[in-house]
């Protein structure tokens, strides 16, 4: 079937805008992308699952300007030792990365991996299979034409994480980034993200964690006011494998991030958990699809918004849990904290089972401020704009308590606080 003219020359004109990679290991797997983004389309205002979210920003052949502001406060998960790789919009800054060998982990770049690579197994395949039931173009995109990312091989228990710096300096830089990370049996990493990266970007992460493997991931989105994203997480679990993401994000004009999981191995974990905090123009999404298709597997979905100031929260979430799942215990809960009348929260929470014996729930709430709690602190000599700070950060502390690393969550809610008190004065 054709393309609408709308999807189809709006499609057209971002292909035009980009130059195919040649050659090597993933060619195949550029040119399969290619060609589902031509017989899908990129995403318009009509698709189901961007109804809530317009997406002519991040679609279109031209970039919005985004100016770079200068961070006044030190680097978040500067202090912790880690391996730091950065990307300069979009581009690998050898110089201000650390050197790429530690014990337990191979990293290579994207650009510079040899033909013949242990990448080809997962690069564009677990994005593929995330093409289903849902169409997700944006990601399909990004297999085609992504020219950098990492290439991460854990082949040990990594001794520190590793921290992608993404660094924006270009007003109207458009950075496509990929990451494959490839966990093997009994192996464990973390990877810590933060920064803009640019004016528009575009990034998908493809992780295959093997059978008793173990993942933790968590990223810090903030700091440029007019900065665009579109991020997708894809994640395959063996048996007794563990999997777990949380996002923190503040500022930008427009932040869509997806994650999907699939459970194909008995007895696996995977949490997915978010916070944002958003203030004037101000609109951020996360759309979650969680599929069971493996025995006694546990899924969490917990994230908490903070809108104010005309700010827009969107969370789509879904479990589908298929026939032979049987004993998938799956939760989601998505909860906005509204500030003022003009805020909103969309909210698209859902259940598919094929499964007889299983335990799912989801929930959905959206409110303002406890004014028992509010008088409660006011009574106490609390000044009301540090009572609502302290009120929203324990609205957001079941989401980062998702992170199992104590430190990283203290590291965060400091982050949250400093950000909270810059908007009361």
């Amino acid at each position: 079937m054709s393309l609408p003219k709308v999807k189809q020359d709006a499609t057209d004109a971002r292909l035009s805008a980009l130059t195919l990679p040649a050659g090597g290991w993933a060619d195949p797997a550029r040119k399969d992308a290619l060609s589902r983004v031509q017989a899908m389309g990129l995403p318009n205002a009509r698709d189901e699952y961007w109804k809530y979210t317009r997406p002519d920003t991040l679609v279109s052949a031209e970039v919005q300007d985004a100016p770079a502001i200068e961070a006044h406060e030190a680097p978040i998960f500067g202090e912790r030792d880690r391996l730091q790789v950065v990307f300069v919009d979009g581009v690998f800054d050898a110089e201000a990365s650390d050197d790429l060998a530690m014990e337990g982990v191979t990293i290579e770049r994207l650009a510079d991996a040899p033909d013949i690579h242990w990448a080809k197994d997962v690069y564009g395949v677990l994005e593929t299979r995330g093409q289903t039931p849902v169409h997700r173009p944006l990601a399909a995109l990004n297999t085609a034409f992504a020219t950098d990312g990492l290439l991460i091989h854990v082949t040990g228990k990594a001794p520190k994480p590793i921290h992608i710096n993404y660094v924006h300096k270009g007003a109207q830089s458009d950075a496509i980034l990929h990451h494959v990370v490839k966990v093997e049996s009994d192996c464990q990493l973390t990877i810590l993200e933060n920064g803009p990266a640019a004016a528009r970007f575009n990034k998908v992460i493809e992780a295959d964690i093997a059978d008793t493997g173990t993942l933790h991931h968590v990223r810090a989105q903030g700091r440029d006011h007019d900065r665009r994203a579109v991020t997708h997480i894809f994640a395959r679990l063996g048996s007794e494998s563990t999997f777990k993401t949380f996002t923190l994000t503040v500022n930008g004009v427009l932040t869509r991030n997806e994650a999907v999981v699939e459970f194909t191995g008995d007895d696996a974990k995977a949490h997915i958990a978010g916070a944002c905090l958003g203030d004037g123009s101000f609109h951020h999404d996360d759309t979650v699809f969680v599929t069971h298709d493996a025995v006694n597997c546990e899924s969490r979905q917990v994230f908490k918004k903070v809108l104010r100031n005309g700010a827009v929260g969107v969370f789509q979430g879904k479990i589908l849990v298929k026939p032979d799942a049987q004993k998938t215990d799956g939760y989601q809960i998505s909860q906005s904290l509204l500030l003022d009348e003009d805020s909103q929260f969309l909210a698209k929470p859902e259940l598919e089972i094929y499964a007889d014996d299983v335990a799912c729930s989801h929930g959905s709430t959206s409110g303002a401020i406890d004014e028992d709690s509010l008088f409660y602190l006011r009574a106490r000599g609390v000044p009301r704009g540090l009572a609502e700070d302290m009120m929203t950060v324990a609205f957001i502390a079941e989401a980062v308590q998702e992170i199992d690393d104590e430190s990283l969550q203290d590291e965060l809610n400091e982050r949250v606080t400093a950000w909270l008190a810059r908007r009361r004065t």
